[in-house]
């Protein structure tokens, strides 16, 4: 298995998986963080997660990216080539805000970020689904979320740091912009499919194929409400975590972002790594059923770290075990959503698929946990986070015969 992550097919999904995460961060907890330190009020915090409505929206405009092509690098690397490049631009224009004086146009900025990243998503999604062969379908997913999860770091964790410490916030968006212009080298040497996928005849092809040829299989709409329930647990928890590390829990930024560059890395080093072989091994679906009850297990890690006094090792522990296990249930999530798309409309298919996966993390989860916290506090949310992740694994374990047959489908 180890020999696969070196293939020239899966390797430069690390690099293009990182330019893939970059931006998350940035209009998310990143911003949440500056929001939080420039006096922002917690519900215009909760608020600010819209900007990711972009992610689940996606698949509207996904069928142009399956019908046409930028007329450079092939039909899916041209777009993903063309949206660094914008969003290299559109990152650095936001560190010439502040949240407290321009909080409007900063968070239309961040919308315009949050779309190019879809796009920019929408594209890569349907690279690594196009050029991965079947075997190497686990270790792909796997790096892609280790990419993903390095750039989370580096614009999360990293940039808390640099930004308190270093460079401050506005010269950090500018670095951040600088990073993501460097990722288009990756894309520009990153190799074409073996097999090219047919272009859709028409847009209106483009559109419908897609659709018709996902809802004619068995049990389609349960597995569309399982998408989106699998990581439900995992968002909530999220939502407001690092707002919850600065004011509820009293770290500094600096020590919130030295415990996620420094545990944090080394988590999610070690659980996409680990993923990618012990997927080979289980399998697709009893490796989304081990992984998703370690998943929601780990955000009890939070509530430990809401009734207890604040110290710098146990949220070293608990952001450690956080990034392990949610990476370890993103790689076989991923693997799922590669699995379910067929190669010649792969770019609306997984657009889809991702989208519906980002409505509790848009729509539910971002203004829910305001008021959840603010009626509950602190501790009672992090322990119903672990309740509201159980539903998605019962459904797991009802369409585990459709699960199943996509590991013997090629």
């Amino acid at each position: 298995m180890s020999g696969v992550y070196a293939s020239p097919r899966v390797f430069p999904l690390l690099l293009l998986g990182f330019a893939s995460g970059l931006p998350l961060a940035l209009t998310s907890g990143t911003l949440q963080a500056w929001a939080t330190l420039d006096g922002v009020s917690l519900q215009n915090i909760g608020f600010l997660t819209l900007v990711g409505t972009a992610y689940t929206l996606k698949f509207l405009w996904a069928p142009l990216v399956d019908r046409y092509a930028p007329p450079w690098l092939g039909r899916r690397r041209g777009w993903v080539f063309l949206t660094q490049i914008l969003l290299a631009l559109s990152v650095a224009a936001m560190g010439t805000l502040s949240p407290s004086a321009h909080l409007g146009l900063l968070a239309a900025l961040a919308v315009l970020v949050a779309f190019l990243s879809a796009t920019q998503d929408i594209a890569f999604d349907a690279y690594s689904t196009d050029v991965l062969r079947h075997e190497e379908r686990a270790a792909g997913a796997a790096v892609k979320v280790l990419g993903y999860r390095l750039a989370m770091i580096v614009s999360g964790g990293l940039a808390l740091v640099i930004a308190d410490r270093w460079l401050g916030w506005h010269n950090t968006y500018y670095l951040m912009g600088a990073f993501m212009a460097l990722c288009s080298v990756a894309t520009v040497l990153a190799p074409e499919p073996e097999v090219a996928a047919k272009t859709p005849a028409s847009l209106v092809m483009a559109v419908v194929e897609p659709l018709s040829e996902f809802f004619s299989r068995r049990g389609a709409w349960s597995i569309l409400v399982l998408i989106v329930l699998y990581k439900l647990g995992d968002a909530f928890a999220g939502a407001l975590s690092t707002t919850f590390l600065l004011r509820g829990a009293g770290f500094s930024a600096t020590e919130v972002g030295s415990i996620n560059k420094i545990f944090g890395l080394a988590a999610t080093i070690a659980g996409a790594l680990a993923g990618g072989s012990i997927m080979a091994r289980l399998g697709l679906y009893r490796s989304l059923m081990l992984f998703g009850v370690l998943q929601a297990i780990s955000n009890f890690g939070y509530w430990v770290l809401a009734v207890t006094p604040a110290h710098l090792y146990s949220m070293a522990l608990v952001v450690a075990i956080e990034n392990l296990c949610g990476g370890l249930g993103t790689a076989a999530f991923v693997a799922l959503l590669m699995a379910l798309c067929r190669r010649d409309f792969s770019a609306t298919q997984f657009a889809l698929l991702s989208a519906l996966s980002a409505i509790g993390r848009t729509y539910l989860a971002g203004p829910l946990t305001p008021v959840l916290v603010e009626s509950v506090g602190w501790p009672g949310f992090f322990a119903l986070t672990v309740v509201i992740a159980l539903p998605g694994l019962l459904l797991l374990y009802v369409r585990r015969p459709e699960i199943m047959q996509l590991d013997r489908s090629e």
